[in-house]
């Protein structure tokens, strides 16, 4: 399937302007999933937002709310929320250039790959690109995606630009009081350099293809196994009616409140049934 991308706008350093595309460098389909299923019955499992002491609600009754103190929520209409978004724009400007190495990991949240948009952007592109890789340099600047502002480091990533969000500092936790409780003593030198040397004998050049997720591995090869088997047992929940209604918006239908509505409509038009149409000859 072709990448579709998330963002388009502009990659602007001063006066220069690039077009470009943002695309998830994070392969969403790699990832086994699974569906609850009611084992008695071999149905899945469905969810319902319910209130304590009223049952099922309509998702339209829903709204945000804030914990200001115990039992206590400050209410935030879906419209307020709305007014506070901010339009995308078009624009991510690189407006300060850092060392690769002075942002910690801990900032890097999201990759995106930074595609030129077509064939007469791909000079100013490289330009951009040759010049963040000779100064060893990574460029700054925020990006309004979603409804939402980002903090963004752009840097060489092989042919190409690789965006990272990073988080803002607010979003970070302090490594005190946890990093504190270790002593400040020197480490021992003789078992200092048996660690430095052991290091340096497993040293190599990074390759993410080495490492594999062998948990992932072994979990496809027991769904396939398992689909292989005759003697697996299997749900075949059929396509029958769920047993709770939904609307067309998909809410969830109290189904005494609807018998009782259709029992009250059938009663003001007195019994009266709409006599079936004809069929067109």
């Amino acid at each position: 399937m072709a990448s579709r991308p998330v963002w388009k706008g502009q990659l602007r350093l001063s006066l220069v302007a690039i077009p470009i595309e943002l695309h998830s460098a994070r392969e969403s389909g790699s990832k086994t999933s699974f569906r609850q299923i009611h084992k008695p019955s071999g149905k899945p499992v469905s969810y319902q937002k319910v209130v304590a002491g009223l049952g099922p609600i309509d998702t339209d009754e829903i709204v945000k709310g804030f914990q200001t103190a115990k039992n206590e929520y400050v209410l935030i209409e879906p419209e307020e929320i709305e007014e506070i978004r901010l339009e995308t724009k078009k624009t991510l400007e690189m407006v300060q250039f850092v060392e690769q190495g002075e942002i910690a990991p801990l900032y890097y949240d999201a990759p995106y790959y930074v595609v030129p948009a077509d064939e007469l952007a791909q000079d100013a592109y490289r330009v951009v690109r040759d010049a963040l890789r000779q100064t060893g340099r990574v460029g700054l600047g925020q990006l309004t995606m979603r409804g939402r502002e980002y903090l963004c480091a752009i840097r060489p990533c092989g042919d190409g630009l690789l965006l990272e969000t990073l988080r803002y500092e607010d979003e970070i936790r302090k490594a005190d009081p946890l990093f504190s409780q270790i002593e400040d003593d020197p480490a021992d030198k003789e078992l200092l350099k048996v660690a430095t040397q052991l290091i340096e004998s497993k040293s190599a050049p990074f390759d993410a293809s080495i490492f594999e997720d062998h948990y992932a591995r072994a979990l496809r090869e027991l769904v396939a196994r398992k689909s292989r088997s005759k003697k697996a047992p299997r749900a075949k929940p059929g396509e029958d009616k769920p047993e709770v209604e939904t609307d067309a918006k998909g809410n969830v239908v109290d189904l005494m409140a609807a018998l009782k509505k259709s029992l009250a409509a059938d009663k003001a038009s007195g019994g009266k049934k709409s006599a079936p149409r004809k069929k067109a000859s």
